[in-house]
């Protein structure tokens, strides 16, 4: 199997879906004339044309309303965000337009809509541009929230995404970008709403989504070296949760650690943690633990970006803490 960047299969998904379906078209800033702030979208302009990637103005509010109507008359589109920190100034039309229009219509109308773009932290771009909105967005009835780890994920769920009938937020780590992995050259799609169990373990479910997987996994190789064995579960999707499958690795491992980018107070791993003391309450043998980020903005100073964010060690000490094991 071959092996690609982040950005290359998010580029593949939709380049594929604009060449199946022509109603599909890619509009943002910077995504035709500069090949995406990212190079997602580099090539694009060259092969579907001005009509098809577009170019806007810095006015997100304005864009993404344009994107809403373009859906409710039959197109399909994707609006890219060059952060996801930028959608605030859009929050409305995401919120109330995007997510409400179905349901305010009484069905009448769909809105088949993609908004995508990078989200958390990416190192020292101080706190206005680190913040992760996965829990805010998914907090919405009528949105599905997405946050592929891996490329393989990333070109299954953008594909599953363009061709859903609902708005789907669609949020990527700008961290991530390069990073490569294994995908088919034939067609796949993965469902949304379905979790990803990368690893199996009897001794602790360990969960996250996003780039913060790549910390599950260094902690599972590690805590296997102690004779600990993790059980690693990717959401992929936050809107809807496959609670499911961590109800199922909660019963078999009997403890939890849930770890997640953003700030703790009405997070998607305090939601975790609610649903599993509520469905498999009689199966903790200790109680849950979450790793967020600190609840603070994210400083710009090295030293303190990394004493605020999720890290390895602390993932460690969760671990041996719900294990009762020696620190």
């Amino acid at each position: 199997m071959r092996t690609i960047q982040f950005r290359e299969a998010l580029r593949e998904a939709m380049s594929e879906e604009m060449r199946r379906d022509p109603s599909v078209f890619l509009m943002g800033e910077e995504v035709a004339e500069y090949n995406g702030a990212y190079k997602v979208s580099q090539g694009m302009l060259d092969e579907f044309g001005p009509e098809r990637v577009i170019d806007t103005p810095i006015a997100e509010l304005g864009f993404a309303g344009i994107g809403v109507g373009a859906a409710a008359n039959g197109l399909k589109p994707i609006i890219e965000f060059m952060t996801f920190n930028f959608s605030l100034v859009a929050i409305d039309q995401v919120i109330n337009s995007a997510a409400k229009l179905y349901s305010m219509s009484g069905g009448q109308y769909s809105c088949p809509i993609v908004f995508r773009g990078p989200t958390g932290n990416a190192g020292m771009l101080s706190s206005q541009h680190s913040q992760n909105f996965e829990n805010w967005y998914a907090n919405t009835p009528g949105l599905k929230v997405v946050v592929p780890s891996n490329p393989y994920d990333a070109k299954g769920l953008m594909k599953a995404a363009i061709r859903d009938p609902d708005p789907v937020i669609f949020m990527e780590s700008e961290l991530m970008y390069g990073d490569k992995g294994e995908v088919p050259e034939e067609e796949y799609i993965l469902e949304i709403g379905k979790a990803n169990v990368v690893r199996e373990g009897a001794d602790v479910t360990l969960v996250s989504f996003g780039k913060m997987m790549k910390l599950l996994y260094t902690a599972a190789d590690e805590l296997a070296k102690d004779g600990i064995k993790a059980e690693v579960i990717d959401l992929r999707t936050v809107r809807p949760i496959d609670y499911d499958t961590l109800i199922n690795s909660v019963k078999k491992t009997n403890r939890l650690v849930v770890i997640e980018e953003a700030w703790p107070l009405a997070s998607i791993s305090g939601e975790l943690a609610y649903m599993v003391q509520r469905r498999a309450f009689d199966y903790l043998d200790a109680p849950v633990v979450r790793i967020t980020c600190a609840d603070v903005p994210l400083p710009y100073a090295p030293t303190l970006i990394e004493a605020s964010l999720p890290n390895v060690a602390r993932i460690l000490k969760a671990v041996k803490e719900v294990t009762y094991a020696k620190a």
